[in-house]
């Protein structure tokens, strides 16, 4: 019990390390949460930095996501535990303690925790995600269209992991209320246009 416990506050705090902060300090640029959407994720790094700064961000992110249900995993966490211990990551992407738990809405760090968890689950979460941007051009459908079928698909095949995923689902989603808003209006801004104000 106490492995798993440690493991689970191991991964929060894994999560707290905002790879889009730490990328634009280390890059000379300005914090992602004053700058444009306000969102410490990838996608306002590329907006205020560029692809090379992006690229890094969504790296880290999901790194962050997979290093501690991996390590988990290794020192023989299993079943609930080892999905508590990833829900815990995306929680500290979510909520960062090092950053006044002013964090980023979940996607790269959900898409690593899942991918740590269940590599199939990941790849039909990723053909989804593919799908839908190619078809409509909005990454935020994209992403809530993916992660609203994650606990779907666990519930049939990995049922171990549905209730840490359903969780998981309805706080990325929480965390895309503005996203939600903008598509339901039109406003929202498609994958390769150049966003004209903050949303």
């Amino acid at each position: 019990m106490i492995l798993e416990i440690g493991f689970v506050l191991f991964a929060y705090l894994c999560g707290s390390l905002s790879a889009a902060i730490v990328t634009c300090k280390l890059m000379g640029l300005p914090d992602p949460r004053s700058e444009g959407s306000k969102n410490p994720g990838a996608t306002n790094v590329l907006r205020i930095g560029g692809k090379k700064a992006a690229l890094i961000t969504l790296a880290g992110d999901s790194i962050k996501g997979v290093i501690p249900v991996v390590l988990a995993h290794v020192f023989g966490v299993e079943g609930y535990w080892l999905a508590a211990t990833a829900l815990a990551a995306f929680l500290g992407h979510l909520y960062p303690i090092f950053f006044g738990f002013e964090g980023g809405k979940g996607v790269a760090t959900g898409f690593g925790v899942i991918y740590a968890l269940e590599w199939r689950l990941g790849l039909l979460l990723t053909a989804i995600w593919l799908v839908m941007a190619v078809l409509f051009r909005y990454s935020s459908l994209a992403a809530l269209t993916a992660f609203s079928a994650a606990p779907v698909l666990a519930a049939f095949y990995w049922p171990q992991y549905t209730v840490p995923l359903v969780l998981l689902s309805v706080l990325l989603i929480y965390r895309h209320q503005s996203n939600i808003r903008n598509l339901m209006q039109g406003k929202e801004n498609k994958l390769g246009q150049k966003k004209s104000e903050p949303k």
